[in-house]
């Protein structure tokens, strides 16, 4: 069955078969939060992206298998109110970047900063740091050496535009041009967009709209 990232919370996974990368996600929770669970074809080591909420359903998708790492996105509630659950099952290690890491409700194992690497297995992801939705909101980038990237945004991108920030003009301002700087302006039309909610894009698919997203300022 082709992978379309269209998924509802209590319905089941959508599951993305890469060359070396399993990506599975699942709609959790009742701010329909996706949390995303990657797995290394050749080692079997998983990583969870964002514990959003429902930990049975979480604890579930990963299925006794090993969970390395579960990376929260930023710092809002409603992506982690699984994880102390979830690790405290599977023992996996916790991620995230410094501003935020204050929020979350278990200091994490291991901070990170833009440009650095997660490992899942014999693949890496890397680290984006787009400032504005939180301070120290990120995204994962996983290069598959197949001409396509998959670029998991948490909060900052979305199908029609950047993040919320509250309508402040600077935090619009500083959120849009890291958008535009570190993702848009860096990486194809191709790269598809795993968000922390809702529907998947590719930039691709956004890029003409970027000009109209500037003028309105959200």
């Amino acid at each position: 069955m082709t992978y379309t990232g269209d998924v509802q919370v209590g319905g089941p996974a959508d599951v993305r078969e890469l060359s070396k990368l399993t990506v599975t996600k699942l709609a959790v929770g009742p701010f329909d939060n996706n949390a995303y669970l990657l797995r290394c074809t050749e080692t079997g080591e998983g990583v969870l992206i964002d514990a959003a909420a429902e930990p049975d359903r979480l604890l579930a998708l990963i299925n006794d298998q090993p969970l390395s790492a579960v990376v929260t996105t930023h710092q809002h509630g409603d992506h982690w109110q699984g994880l102390e659950q979830v690790v405290k099952v599977t023992g996996a290690a916790t991620i995230a970047h410094p501003l935020d890491a204050g929020a979350l409700p278990i200091a994490p194992d291991r901070l990170v900063e833009h440009g650095d690497r997660i490992s899942v297995g014999v693949v890496t992801l890397e680290v984006i740091h787009l400032r504005g939705h939180t301070p120290g909101s990120i995204a994962l980038l996983y290069d598959g050496g197949d001409g396509q990237q998959h670029l998991f945004t948490g909060d900052s991108l979305f199908p029609g535009g950047v993040g919320n920030t509250g309508k402040d003009p600077e935090r619009f301002t500083q959120l849009y041009d890291d958008v535009v700087e570190r993702l848009f302006n860096r990486l194809p039309d191709q790269t598809w967009v795993y968000p922390g909610h809702g529907k998947d894009t590719t930039l691709g698919a956004e890029r003409p709209s970027l000009p109209e997203w500037r003028a309105r300022g959200w």
